[in-house]
């Protein structure tokens, strides 16, 4: 097709680089759906796809098969290689090592909370507003999905708010690996009434700890949140892995 030389693919990079700038989309945040993307900018779905790979091996955005794709939280070189190659490795041998990346995030997160509760400029503080309020405008779109990255974006914007580019890094190269490692599990967390409201007061009693430059206080919620996420996530790995040995297990079979 015409629109799949070269130089029209080169040109659809460009094009889609600055979609994503005028639609604000911010890392952590998914695309459109392939079909509804290639009608807004008026391309074939191959060309797209072609375009989106461009963009995927440039480290810009990240595809996953089913899951569509999704704008990339760029790391450090330092971060990519000390922190994220190694544990995905680990990963790759062994998922459960995932509970390890999970308790790491209690330290680190208390500790970008308290800073962030001193430091917080008044720019940190309205993204951190906006942050949350992208987490209850999400709860009437009953969309899991979403509501996991919104989730994901609070996290990141105090981590900014700490900052401490150390910190800050550390935890994006976290989120990437629980990213592919508990996406699952994050959007049944979003889909169950009672565990969002419960995940959605604890955000609450975070920010405006952080907002009132109480920096104990902050530590502290933001231990409370995450003890209550990893015991949540927990569960629900636990019940997938009971009922994945129940689907082993033979039928009953005539005697």
């Amino acid at each position: 097709m015409i629109d799949s030389t070269p130089d029209l693919a080169e040109h659809l990079v460009v094009r889609l680089r600055r979609y994503i700038q005028q639609h604000r989309l911010e890392p952590g945040m998914k695309l459109p759906a392939e079909r509804q993307l290639a009608a807004e900018l008026g391309v074939s779905r191959s060309s797209l796809r072609e375009a989106l790979q461009q963009l995927v091996s440039s480290g810009m955005l990240i595809s996953r098969r089913g899951g569509g794709t999704w704008l990339r939280q760029p790391l450090a070189p330092w971060s990519e290689q000390r922190i994220v190659a190694p544990v995905r490795e680990l990963l790759q041998d062994d998922p459960d090592y995932r509970y390890d990346i999970l308790e790491a995030r209690h330290a680190i997160e208390a500790s970008t909370a308290w800073y962030a509760a001193q430091r917080a400029t008044d720019a940190d503080k309205e993204r951190l507003r906006l942050a949350f309020d992208a987490t209850l405008k999400l709860t009437e779109r009953d969309d899991p999905d979403l509501a996991a990255q919104a989730d994901v974006r609070f996290h990141l914007a105090i981590a900014e708010a700490s900052h401490n580019v150390v910190l800050l890094q550390t935890m994006r190269g976290f989120f990437e690996l629980l990213q592919s490692s508990v996406l699952q599990s994050r959007q049944r967390m979003y889909s169950q009434p009672l565990i969002f409201a419960r995940l959605t007061g604890q955000h609450q009693h975070l920010l405006e700890a952080i907002l009132a430059g109480d920096a104990d206080e902050a530590r502290r919620a933001a231990m409370e949140h995450l003890s209550f996420v990893h015991a949540t996530l927990k569960s629900l790995h636990e019940d997938e892995a009971r009922q994945a040995r129940s689907a082993r297990l033979p039928g009953d079979h005539p005697v």
